[in-house]
């Protein structure tokens, strides 16, 4: 065989070179790119439609669908909540605070009174920038299971932001995963320290809805799924 000459050889290497070049700028183009939330797993089921309140009850007159969201209306709270109960679960939902807002995911709410203390617990979904002049203790903060066990901050996106947060419960044990961190992991069978020493009749329930709350601010409420667990 005979050997390249240096035109040949000069000429592969350029197109070598070139090859080398292009993978590298897709590399980075696509290292550019934000991440896609996941695809919802085929056992996760919807629980809102993005049209209307179907399947919820409780403070309906408080909230409005807006731009697919549930959005609690300004100047009016309550708590909404779905007519199903559920056990043990994983729900995933993407919430957006406006500048000092607070509210709530309600765990095994029977339905009434406050769910952070008649059902398991109330999740906080807090404005970490600029909370609330009220909420001074670890435990009323963002991703708090309110008044039980405070969370780890810093993984809050900047008010009017979405945020894709994953609550898993089962048991007596709740994760919460923020934008795919875990801020919470706890065993609220052995919280014995109450904010305030306000008793929680409600923390040891089994099952019970699953709902949001609100006050005054319009957060807003999407993509909303649900996994039961055996």
């Amino acid at each position: 065989m005979n050997p390249l000459t240096s035109s040949a050889f000069a000429s592969i290497r350029s197109r070598a070179v070139s090859l080398f070049t292009c993978l590298l700028g897709t590399s980075f183009a696509l290292q550019a790119q934000p991440a896609a939330p996941p695809a919802p797993a085929a056992d996760f089921t919807p629980i809102f439609n993005g049209r209307d309140l179907s399947g919820w009850g409780g403070a309906l007159y408080a909230f409005q669908v807006k731009d697919g969201a549930i959005t609690c209306k300004p100047d009016d709270g309550g708590t909404i909540y779905t007519r199903k109960r559920y056990s043990d679960f994983v729900v995933q939902f993407e919430f957006k605070l406006p500048p000092g807002a607070a509210a709530g995911l309600a765990i095994r709410y029977p339905g009434s009174g406050h769910p952070a203390y008649v059902g398991m617990c109330q999740i906080q979904l807090v404005d970490e920038a600029s909370p609330p002049v009220d909420l001074t203790d670890p435990r009323q903060k963002n991703g708090a299971a309110y008044g039980l066990v405070a969370a780890t901050a810093g993984h809050l996106r900047p008010a009017g932001e979405w945020n894709r947060e994953q609550v898993t419960v089962k048991g007596s044990t709740v994760k919460v995963e923020l934008n795919g961190a875990t801020i919470l992991e706890t065993d609220l069978s052995k919280v014995t320290d109450y904010l305030d020493n306000h008793p929680h009749p409600g923390k040891d329930r089994t099952s019970g809805h699953l709902g949001f709350t609100a006050d005054t601010d319009p957060v807003q409420f999407r993509n909303l799924r649900i996994q039961p667990l055996p």
